[in-house]
């Protein structure tokens, strides 16, 4: 296997494997995002859930298995390892471990008022362990996930649309204990990661792989058993959008 910066090729058995981490301030729903999306996830698409720290504070991974045989004739399968971070002080090491070869970052904020200064020396805290890990947070696919939109004094949705517009990183908003948001925020983020991607490796050019070929087949791996729709649950937009 050859590994690049930031994504694996396998050519032998034509499989591209990306990195997801889910980072944010202590209970901003890391964990809530990282199972709904597991929950969401066709049982053929997804393995288990692993716990890498023993306690409450725990790290969660699973990989997404090849969410489609092709998503074009002659492109990868494709294979996404989801990770979360823990968020006690004595983990800083491990959150730094985490994001090590990440290729997006969903950063999960609480969008209650009470929580702005977590929520910021959370962020300085992944900015920080980028830095460490020889990276650049402001070339690093990122979105920000507002979540909590059902609990009361949140930050309305115009002063999202404000930070949006401030920031380079999309917005979205989302109520993670119900499913809502977890789907749309984490197609976002792909959507970003392979726009970064196909400037270093020209994925379009080596595969015919568009964003939107790349999203169907991903999207295609969630629905459940019961065909439930995530992407049909609000709160579904975007506050901030994403460049094509």
């Amino acid at each position: 296997m050859t590994t690049s910066r930031v994504v694996q090729f396998d050519a032998e058995a034509r499989e591209m494997t990306l990195k997801v981490v889910y980072y944010g301030p202590p209970h901003s729903g890391k964990a809530t995002n990282l199972t709904g999306l597991h929950e969401a996830a066709r049982p053929e698409t997804r393995g288990r859930i692993m716990t890498l720290d023993a306690g409450d504070d725990r790290t969660l991974c699973f990989d997404l298995l090849p969410l489609s045989s092709r998503p074009l004739a002659g492109a990868p399968t494709l294979r996404i390892k989801v990770f979360t971070v823990p968020t006690d002080a004595i983990h800083h090491a491990t959150r730094r471990l985490v994001l090590l070869g990440a290729d997006g970052v969903v950063f999960v904020a609480d969008s209650q008022r009470s929580e702005t200064e977590s929520n910021a020396a959370a962020f300085l805290d992944l900015c920080e362990n980028v830095k460490s890990n020889g990276g650049d947070v402001a070339s690093l696919p990122l979105v920000i996930q507002f979540n909590k939109r059902d609990l009361p004094d949140v930050r309305s949705e115009a002063e999202l649309s404000e930070i949006a517009a401030l920031g380079r990183e999309p917005v979205f908003m989302a109520v993670a204990n119900r499913g809502e948001g977890i789907a749309q925020t984490f197609l976002g983020l792909l959507r970003l990661t392979w726009l970064s991607l196909n400037e270093s490796h020209k994925l379009d050019e080596r595969f015919g792989l568009t964003p939107d070929d790349l999203l169907a087949a991903v999207a295609s791996g969630f629905g459940g058993a019961a065909g439930d729709d995530p992407l049909a649950r609000g709160p579904a937009a975007a506050v901030g959008q994403i460049a094509p």
